[in-house]
């Protein structure tokens, strides 16, 4: 037996003000993409003008040309991509493993522990003791000064912790201790391969994190051939901010050639946005369907 509910008049207004809704955050959300991807091949006085709003007018593909030659910006890529793979093994490698342990009931003494790295969130040495702890353990100018400090998240460690108490159950743990198994072969072949929602959705965020990352880079890395992505980039826009306002007067001939430079460091800049921006949103549709199962198991209890 089918059962009809009839939509009232303010079941349709409701309705149409939740489709209004979405289309204007879809529109918000869309627009800087567009327009930046818009900004990566037009002509660059046409985008500092103002002329160039949404689609790309005066289309040149000078900007990704100047990236496919410059070796710097290839350097910070690889180191990038190197910074964020070993960055996000390391998390996980913490992450899980203190998730798991503080969500099992008979860990002694797991609550004084998550009490103590709770206190870590809202208590911090700072910058200088950070940075003198890092030069102490000789990590300066390494790339342990990128991937070390930033081991762990205490956030994500709640939420991984939220996510085993909610799914793995003690029946399971108690069934395979019977049996013969031990913690460490429960972890790693029941537990994790049980745990795959929480682990895409860790490697995520620490992957976006890693990615997008610049300010341990700028405190700890001296060495430019070490630089990630993100440290090259925010180079190229003090570039074109100094170039934009010089100080002191100045020839027309100069003033030419640095308003030509402010141009192409605005058109390479977008066009390094463009493609520092394409791996996360392409590894980010394999990762969806796990993506709001385990952030929605992972925070529902606490």
């Amino acid at each position: 037996m089918v059962i009809t509910v009839k939509e009232t008049g303010r079941d349709k207004v409701f309705a149409i003000c939740i489709y209004i809704y979405v289309f204007l955050a879809f529109i918000i959300v869309a627009y800087p993409v567009v327009y930046m991807l818009s900004a990566s091949i037009s002509d660059p006085k046409l985008v500092s003008s103002g002329e160039m709003w949404l689609w790309p007018k005066g289309i040149t593909f000078d900007g990704y040309k100047r990236v496919f030659e410059n070796a710097s910006i290839w350097r910070g890529y690889g180191n990038t991509i190197l910074y964020t793979v070993l960055g996000t093994m390391i998390n996980l490698i913490v992450t899980l493993p203190a998730a798991y342990a503080l969500s099992r009931k008979d860990f002694v003494g797991r609550n004084f522990f998550m009490g103590m790295f709770m206190v870590t969130m809202f208590f911090g040495g700072g910058l200088v003791p950070s940075y003198l702890l890092i030069k102490n353990l000789g990590m300066v100018d390494t790339i342990w000064a990128i991937v070390i400090p930033s081991a762990a998240s205490i956030w994500n460690i709640i939420v991984s912790r939220t996510f085993f108490q909610s799914t793995i159950p003690n029946e399971l743990q108690e069934a395979a201790q019977i049996d013969g198994c031990t913690n460490m072969r429960l972890f790693f072949q029941i537990v994790l391969p049980l745990s795959m929602p929480i682990i895409a959705v860790m490697g995520l965020f620490y992957g976006v994190g890693n990615w997008n990352s610049y300010f341990s880079a700028l405190i700890y890395l001296n060495d430019e051939s070490k630089f990630p992505l993100q440290l090259i980039l925010r180079q190229i826009l003090v570039l074109q901010e100094m170039s934009a306002q010089p100080g002191g007067s100045m020839d027309a001939t100069t003033a030419l050639a640095l308003n030509s430079k402010a141009e192409v460091a605005a058109l390479v800049k977008y066009a390094v946005i463009i493609v520092a921006t394409l791996p996360i949103i392409a590894i980010y549709p394999f990762l969806q369907r796990y993506f709001v199962q385990g952030v929605m198991i992972g925070s529902v209890k606490g």
